[in-house]
């Protein structure tokens, strides 16, 4: 059966906004409840994660797992330019000490998607100043992993965050047809991201890069070219700012199919998942091989993997196919350093709300109450022992 290695870290995913609850100063918080607003529902009280932390690290610690993803919140830390929050500070060192406690190595990313409302404002991306105020806000934010973090991703998904920026296509959060990025807003983003990195650069024991959500685009025969030009500043651009890095972070879910006029619509005689995509396991392995041969060799984590499902043991079954070309990649010489699955909980997924389910642990809508599913000690098994069953 195939073999991981010991140091491997084996964890789950979140975002701030997505579980905290009450992110009352971010511009997604304003799109939610913007008149005609094409969000499903708001995010609201998320997961109250805010609050309830300790729990989920608690179940994925008793699982198996032995690390745990989590993000920082720009608009709580500084909710008006130039003004931190100590406290939020120390809300999130609590987080870094948590995980420690319950033998937990923290993965800590510094931006998912979500800005302050001044941020948003001011244009975004599109601000002249907007790489610094990044880079101001990562210099106040290294009081949270300057002590017992190793693993910092900068910018979550850089490519999806330059086609929605704006807002515009919030509710376009789909693997085929995205709009092309923005060039400027890219562009900004490597700046931003590179500034971040030199900061986080003064504390030697932090290893920084960041997060790229692969494509797996393919192409029809005689569409090759088609599929370069197209998949080159959705993916390939971002991945070419990453080297040099200390890792790359892949986060894989489907593939794209691309035919003479681009991305094919997702065909109706194939499974697909709550949120539409193809159930298509070996997405995970190209985009890790893409993202080793683009950077050049610069190690890969993958940050986020994992279905929309109410079948769980549909998600056990893409987990599993997904683990074994992570496997193969791996043992054609791919440096994989880790595998945190997406997502800890069922939580908002933005322009859908709650409806997609991508937790290996379920939340009460209500209560809160956290419940461990099946996949959750399935992939626990895996990550305790090493060993992904054949099965």
């Amino acid at each position: 059966m195939p073999q991981f290695p010991e140091e491997f870290l084996w964890g789950a995913a979140t975002a701030a906004h997505q579980v905290e609850g009450n992110n009352v100063n971010s511009d997604w918080w304003v799109l939610e409840h913007a008149p005609g607003s094409a969000i499903a529902e708001p995010s609201g009280d998320a997961c109250d994660s805010y609050h309830r932390y300790r729990e989920e690290m608690a179940i994925l610690a008793r699982l198996g797992f032995n690390s745990y993803r989590f993000s920082l919140e720009w608009a709580r830390i500084e909710p008006e330019p130039g003004f931190f929050s100590l406290a939020e500070i120390d809300h999130y060192r609590r987080m870094v000490a948590a995980c420690h406690e319950f033998g937990l190595t923290p993965v800590v990313t510094m931006l998912h998607f979500t800005v302050p409302r001044w941020m948003r404002d001011r244009g975004m991306w599109r601000h002249p100043e907007a790489a610094q105020a990044f880079g101001r806000y990562v210099e106040k934010a290294l009081d949270v992993v300057s002590d017992g973090v190793e693993w910092v991703c900068t910018i979550n998904e850089p490519n999806i965050a330059a086609m929605l920026a704006g807002g515009e296509n919030a509710a376009n959060l789909v693997a085929h047809g995205l709009p092309a990025p923005d060039p400027l807003v890219a562009e900004t983003l490597v700046a931003a991201h590179g500034i971040a990195r030199k900061v986080l650069s003064t504390v030697p024991a932090i290893r920084s890069g960041w997060t790229v959500a692969t494509q797996a685009f393919q192409a029809e025969p005689g569409c090759e070219d088609i599929a370069l030009t197209y998949g080159h500043p959705r993916e390939d651009f971002y991945l070419e700012a990453a080297r040099g890095d200390d890792f790359v972070g892949v986060q894989a879910y489907t593939r794209t199919i691309i035919g003479p006029d681009g991305p094919r619509p997702v065909r109706t005689d194939v499974e697909r998942t709550l949120t539409g995509w193809e159930f298509y396991p070996p997405a995970l392995g190209i985009g890790v091989r893409n993202a080793w041969a683009v950077t050049g060799g610069v190690p890969v984590m993958v940050t986020e993997n994992g279905i929309a499902t109410d079948d769980d043991e549909r998600r056990i079954a893409y987990t599993a196919g997904a683990l074994a070309g992570l496997h193969d990649a791996m043992t054609d010489g791919v440096d994989v350093l880790g595998y945190l699955h997406w997502s800890a909980l069922d939580n908002f997924e933005w322009a859908s709300g709650y409806r997609p389910t991508f937790g290996l642990i379920a939340v009460d809508r209500k209560t809160f109450v956290r419940t461990p599913k099946p996949s959750a000690a399935w992939l626990g098994r895996v990550a305790r022992t090493g060993t992904l069953p054949l099965s």
